[in-house]
């Protein structure tokens, strides 16, 4: 099995969402209960259970990671009735890009924060073509992940998955970040002060918890 750490919001009960995330290179499940992330739900009295996943580089490598998430972790999930959210930091966000493009619709959304979005070779292309808009990935073979990725991305902002893209303004890949976040719609993207750290990123997680799933507050009648 691949090395998870299941956090529900009630021992015992299944909450009607589930959100998986997935690490950054070289960090483990582990790293976010450690940074608060369950805690923060917790705090909050979510109905929201929390799967943190980790992986192995060689199934990276060779494709097995998408195939172990989907049996070991998400089927099973969606057999509980669970609405699940994929959804990664940095690496495991490029990995949740990368499940998204083979099994969309198997989602109920994505969570990005600072995406790991492959090399300079593809994002100079699109530079250069001034913007995915214009980008034409062309021919590939299959196995090419990451213009399978790009090429997803330029789908997302006119398409009908949720997509919350979580991003530090002084982040190293700022300039590969900025890339994906005009292919989305504004409200789509949050950007905070900080770097690829995971203070950053706890404070993204908060914020994205309460976008997408704190109750709103309601009218007040006159």
């Amino acid at each position: 099995m691949m090395p998870t750490l299941f956090e529900p919001a009630h021992p015992g009960r299944t909450s009607p969402i589930r959100v998986l995330m997935l690490p950054a290179a070289y960090a483990e499940p582990s790293d976010f209960v450690q940074h608060g992330f369950a805690r923060a739900v917790r705090e909050r009295s979510l109905e929201v259970d929390l799967v943190f996943t980790g992986f192995h580089l060689q199934e990276v490598n060779d494709g097995r990671v998408f195939t172990r998430l989907r049996d070991e972790i998400l089927l099973p999930a969606a057999a509980l009735g669970c609405a699940v959210w994929l959804g990664g930091i940095s690496l495991g966000g490029y990995l949740a890009l990368g499940y998204a493009e083979r099994h969309q619709g198997e989602l109920a959304g994505l969570c990005l924060f600072a995406p790991y979005l492959g090399s300079y070779l593809v994002t100079s292309e699109i530079e250069r073509a001034q913007g995915l808009e214009s980008w034409q990935p062309g021919e590939f073979p299959e196995d090419d992940d990451e213009r399978r990725v790009w090429r997803f991305i330029r789908t997302l902002g006119a398409g009908s998955l949720p997509v919350h893209l979580g991003l530090g303004r002084e982040d190293r890949f700022a300039r590969r970040h900025a890339l994906m976040a005009a292919a989305l719609r504004r409200d789509d993207v949050d950007v905070v002060p900080g770097g690829h750290d995971w203070l950053t990123w706890r404070r993204l997680w908060d914020r994205f918890l309460v976008a997408r799933f704190a109750p709103k507050p309601q009218p007040v009648e006159p």
